[in-house]
């Protein structure tokens, strides 16, 4: 080995777990918000309320058949967005983790980001689609302003929670000790 490799070495930081963290986060945070607001406590779907939106979308009543059925559409398009953000998520960590993958997946770092990643997609789903679209609340009705603040509060907990899980964390070289000394096999 050179000098110079030993010096690069020397000042390499370990493979960050923040993006996949977050990128998982947010994948896992619409799922939550998808199957468990959308499906089983059809609270809502994502164009329900656009009957009193901002953008002029079209009304699909979701208590008939044709309104439940663009419903479900839009619903399905949702998903999609949040399964390619845990393909991605998950791509993103392998490319960054191959060896110690048990250490990886209890460490409080990938947890703290992916509890960041929940908050995020929590705060940026209830201000674009809940304030300012309006195309949809978490549940419409008497109270809807309050069940509105309560998602943003959730997102601004998770996202608060999570930075303090990861920074009570130990980030850690996912490399063994060693294992880039050693030919890599092909």
């Amino acid at each position: 080995m050179t000098a110079a490799t030993d010096q690069v070495r020397a000042g390499a930081t370990p493979a960050s777990l923040q993006l996949p963290g977050i990128v998982l986060g947010v994948g896992l945070g619409g799922f939550v918000d998808g199957i468990l607001l959308h499906q089983l406590l059809q609270w809502h779907h994502m164009l329900s309320s656009t009957d009193t939106d901002n953008i002029g979308v079209k009304y699909y009543d979701p208590h008939t058949v044709s309104g439940l059925q663009m419903n479900t559409v839009w619903d399905g398009l949702f998903h999609v967005v949040c399964w390619l953000s845990v393909l991605i998520g998950l791509a993103i960590l392998y490319s960054r983790v191959t060896h110690r993958r048990r250490r990886v997946w209890t460490s409080r770092v990938l947890w703290g980001w992916i509890l960041v990643g929940w908050g995020l997609f929590n705060l940026v789903e209830g201000l674009l689609d809940h304030q300012i679209l309006g195309i949809h609340h978490v549940r419409t009705g008497p109270h809807q302003l309050w069940w509105d603040i309560g998602f943003l509060v959730l997102g601004a907990v998770l996202l608060l929670v999570g930075y303090l899980v990861q920074r009570s964390g130990t980030p850690f070289d996912p490399e063994p000790d060693g294992a880039r000394d050693r030919p890599r096999s092909s």
